[in-house]
Formats: C-alpha cells, structure tokens, sequence
C-alpha cells in the first residue's frame, strides 16, 4: 500500500443545494428540465411572486448609490483618466457605451426574474441592451469605480481597482435582498492602468456560464444577468507572445452582495488610511456581518474569524467539484467569501493536484492543490491589513485563528469527500478510503468528475460483479493494480451502514456528484461559435449547467458526460481578455 498524505493541502463549509434527482431525463417528459420550465418557475412558486407583479418596464426599475455616496468619501478628481488614487473608496466613472450594432448573447432567467424582478420579456429590449451595457443609465445610478490595491502572484501590486467594471448600483429586490449591479467590459476608469477597459467575447462567455454553473453547483458565487456582445474591435495578445488580434467587445451585468474584497481593505492600510480602513470595516460589518456587534470591541476579531473560517468553507467547495480559480490574488478574494472574477478558471479533468488552468502562471502557484494554502496567504494578508485597527493583544488571538484555518479546511474536505462517496456516520478509515480512492485516480489518470459521479450511478450488484460496461471514468480506475483492494474496503464500509439501501446511496450521491461541469472544452467549443455569432451552445450550456446533477438527453447527446475529446488537451487559458 502507500501512505496516507494530506490530499488537498488545507481545509472549508457550506452544504450543496439540494437538487431533485432523476434517473434520466427525456426531452419530452414534462418534469425534464427545458425551455419552458426554467429555475425560476420554482422561484415563483416558493415566494408566491406573481407573473403579473414583475417589473415589465425599464424606466420603473430603480437602483440607488446613495448608501455608498453619503458612507464615503468620493475621489475628488473626476474623469476616468489613469491616476493614483488617494483617501476614497470609489471614483465616479461613467461607462464608455459599447459600439454597436449590440446583440444580446445570453440572458439568465434565473437572475432577471427571481432576483431583479424583472419580466424576462424585458430584455429583448433596446432599453435593456443599452442599459445592461453601459450605453444608458439605470435610474437613481451613479456609477463608480472601486479602489482596491493586492497581492498578485505573491507580491503586493500597488493600486489596481475596478479597470474595466462599474458598479451601477443596489437594487433591493421583494424578499428584501440587497444585491449589488456591475457592468464588466464597460470601459477605463481612473484604475484602467495601460488597458482600455473593454472585456472580448471569449472571457465574457466564460463568465457568464461559470457563474450561473456554480450558483446551481451550490457554491457561493457573484451571478450574472445578462451578456451582450457588439461589433466594437478589441485588441488583445492572448498568450503574451506578440500575435495581437483583433476581438470583439462583450459586457457582462454581472450581481453580487458586496464586492469588496480583501484588496479593498489592504489598499487603505498599505496608504496608512487607518480612519477610512476603520469606516469601511465599520460598514462591511453593519451591512454584511449583521451578528457581529459595532459596539463589540473585538468586532474586528470576529470579523477575521468569520472571514478565516468563510473563506476555508469555499476552498473546500471548490476542490469538491474539481474547480480551479487560477488567479488566486487578495484582489480576488471576496470578504463575503464569494467566488468572484471568473478569468482563467478550470475545471480540473484528469483528477491531478498540480492541474494549472492559467497558462500566464508559469510557475504553478495558483494549481488546484495549492488553493487551500493560497487561501491561507491571503488570510495572512487580510490580517496584515487589519493589524491598524487591532490590539496586539488581539493580534495575537487574529493569529492563534489563522492557525485553526487548516483544521476547518480538513475537516470540511473530509465532510465533503465522504458524501461524494455516500459514506455514513464516523468511521476511523474513511480518510484512508477517500485518499486511497485519490490516489489510484491520480495514478490510472482518471477524470475527476465521471469517476464520482459514476461510482453514484453504480448499482451494488455492478460493484461486486465489477461490470462497468459504459461508464469510462470507472473502466480507468478499475485499472489500477489495488483498485479489488480499494473496492472491497469500500464495499465492507458500505455493507456497514444500516438503513441506507442501494437507491438511497446512488441518490445521495447524485446530489452531491454532478454529471455535468464546465469543462474548458466546452465552453470554447460554445466560445467558437459565439463569436461568429451563433451564441446556441452558450444558451445550450447555459441550461443544461443549470441543472448539473440531473440527467439530461441533450446533454448526452452532445458529450457533454462523455470522454473529453483529444483536442481539449491543447487547450489554454491565460490572463489576457
């Protein structure tokens, strides 16, 4: 045998959305997730919200910077002209509008219905796509760019802030939500540096699919409303190698929470700014961490402990389902612990803890199995940050905190790896199992998200007689020269646990293992035809990855939970977009 290790390096919380289960769906069968039956037809349901109450014109929709304005103090300069920034937390920046003719390329229901109340019928409007991409403002906004600073590839980078993005402002929604409006691609701000502030259609595609894929994956995340693309020629230098080519301008609407992030905050300590560092912390806390007393005089140290302990949670979330972030700075690390700016992201395939999906990060700091203790680096800076408002005495206790990070993160990882794994109760060698089960896949090369998710579709009397016929993943492992030693340990746990019956297994199972993820294959497959301007396999993955544990005809039909094609392996994401 070989000895057991620390798989993923460090640990995290959050349970994953429970998902109703089907065995495979039909297209023709009315439960089946389709066109006509979307997500937020379930929202509508569960809040009582009636059709007719949906806001079906533009000019009543109405969002407000006014908390944001009156909390702080504004950049006494204006213009969007590059500049360092000094004693704000926002520039006002107005968007430069898109070129167009614009095209709206994909729209979530989801977001626009049940989070912005908006009819769906609204977007196939000239209003909408003029607002939704920075060429007209939303009423009561006044856009504003965020100053933030971070450390990038492990080394602070001065001021950097919102470059290419605008905050439109909140909207508060029936349920009462408080959720925050961006364009991404909008155009400079005062934080541009050498850019032009544009996004192209291949990152913004990306973004918007993630995005909504891990919302129905069950992770937090920022969500995205809408995606237009226009005309307007972008140059880019994909790979940094001097090949400059001509793109195409997208702009994502893309919502959050909050934006703030642990770079807003390391910025203002980095400038000595402790009174605005305080007032920011004040408001973040007020707004967002409402348990959290402001009269508390440890308000600060439990900030920092519900930010660690958050923070490890996501970690943890995203190795489950074999997600890589790939850009990993503090200016993208959210303090609500959201997955925030979507860039060169991967969905590892191969299960391979050194899998990089940012092919600018040369020297694998940002692979998959580096995440967790990345996290824990940017913990350390967050720290670094808040050190001007805390004691020393509560320096000390900021760091005996940072120190359990690891200890959440295991034990969440443990958590998350048994329910993959439909594993009951406590058991002393359940470790041992899931790292016995990580090896053997590392070693046969198997892929990460079949191999789960076929080990839940597996009957019983399939794993004792070890017939595997049509399931990939597991003919791969089932190579491996210890893979009868791993089955039969795997075997007996289960034989342990009582009252839980083969469908009962292969259910909860399915409801923690999607079948479908989005692999980068995917998503330029669907960005290929997006910029000749056929945008069916983003609105396709759209809505097959909004139901990604659920079985579905059209996704088979396409591949999508079949052996990944050979040209995928060629595939690189880098920085530039």
């Amino acid at each position: 045998m070989f000895r057991v290790g620390m798989i993923f390096a460090v640990l995290a919380a959050v349970s994953f959305t429970p998902v109703h289960v089907q065995e495979f769906c039909q297209s023709t069968n009315s439960d089946c997730p389709s066109h006509d039956k979307n997500p937020s037809d379930t929202f509508r349901s569960r809040w009582n919200i009636s059709v007719l109450n949906l806001i079906e014109d533009l000019d009543q929709f109405r969002v407000s910077c006014k908390k944001l304005i009156e909390s702080f103090p504004m950049d006494e300069v204006d213009g969007n002209f590059v500049r360092t920034v000094k004693n704000c937390i926002f520039s006002k920046s107005i968007p430069t509008p898109l070129r167009g003719p614009l095209r709206l390329a994909a729209v979530s229901k989801d977001v626009i219905e049940g989070i912005l109340d908006l009819d769906v019928a609204v977007t196939q409007s000239e209003d909408f796509l003029n607002y939704a991409s920075g060429g007209r403002l939303l009423p009561g906004s006044v856009p504003l760019a965020h100053r933030y600073g971070g450390h990038q590839f492990g080394y602070w980078a001065g001021q950097l802030g919102d470059g290419r993005a605008h905050y439109l402002g909140q909207y508060t929604n029936r349920k009462g939500e408080v959720w925050e409006l961006q364009l991404k691609g909008s155009g400079k701000t005062p934080y541009s540096r050498s850019g032009d502030g544009r996004a192209v259609i291949r990152s913004s595609v990306r973004e918007f699919l993630c995005s909504e894929a891990m919302h129905s994956l069950g992770i937090p995340t920022s969500r995205a409303a809408s995606l237009i693309v226009s005309d307007e020629p972008v140059f880019r230098d994909q790979f940094y190698n001097g090949n400059v080519r001509t793109e195409r301008g997208a702009v994502v609407l893309r919502l959050a929470k909050s934006w703030f992030r642990i770079g807003s905050l390391e910025i203002l300590a980095q400038s000595g700014e402790v009174d605005l560092l305080r007032q920011l912390l004040d408001f973040v806390i007020d707004k967002h961490f409402t348990p959290i007393s402001l009269d508390d005089p440890d308000k600060y140290l439990v900030f920092f402990s519900t930010v660690v302990n958050e923070t490890a949670h996501l970690i943890a979330q995203w190795m489950s389902v074999g997600f890589a972030h790939g850009v990993c700075n503090t200016d993208n690390f959210s303090l609500l612990s959201i997955t925030i700016d979507y860039g060169p992201f991967g969905f590892m395939e191969s299960y391979n803890p050194n899998f990089i999906p940012n092919s600018s990060d040369d020297e694998g700091r940002y692979r998959i199995g580096a995440q967790a203790n990345i996290g824990l680096f940017n913990l350390e800076k967050l720290l670094m940050a808040l050190s001007p408002v805390l004691s020393k005495k509560q320096q000390k206790e900021a760091n005996i905190i940072l120190k359990g990070y690891g200890d959440v993160y295991q034990l969440r990882i443990h958590q998350l790896f048994k329910a993959k794994l439909g594993l009951l109760g406590e058991d002393e060698d359940d470790g041992y199992l899931i790292a016995f089960l990580l090896r053997m896949m590392e070693e046969t090369q198997s892929d990460f998200t079949m191999t789960f998710r076929q080990l839940s579709e597996v009957s019983d009397l399939q794993l004792h007689s070890r017939d595997f016929t049509q399931m990939w993943a597991l003919e791969d492992l089932s190579s491996h020269e210890l893979f009868s030693d791993w089955l039969s340990i795997y075997l007996l746990r289960l034989s342990r646990q009582q009252n839980d019956g083969d469908v009962d297994r292969q259910n909860k199972m399915k409801n923690v293992n999607p079948r479908y993820v989005l692999r980068n294959w995917m998503a330029e497959s669907a960005i290929r035809k997006a910029e000749s301007s056929d945008f069916s396999e983003v609105e396709l993955l759209h809505h097959i990855l909004s139901s990604p544990f659920v079985t579905q005809e059209t996704a088979e039909e396409a591949g999508y939970a079949a052996r990944p094609p050979q040209w995928a392996r060629m595939l690189k994401v880098s920085c530039s977009s």
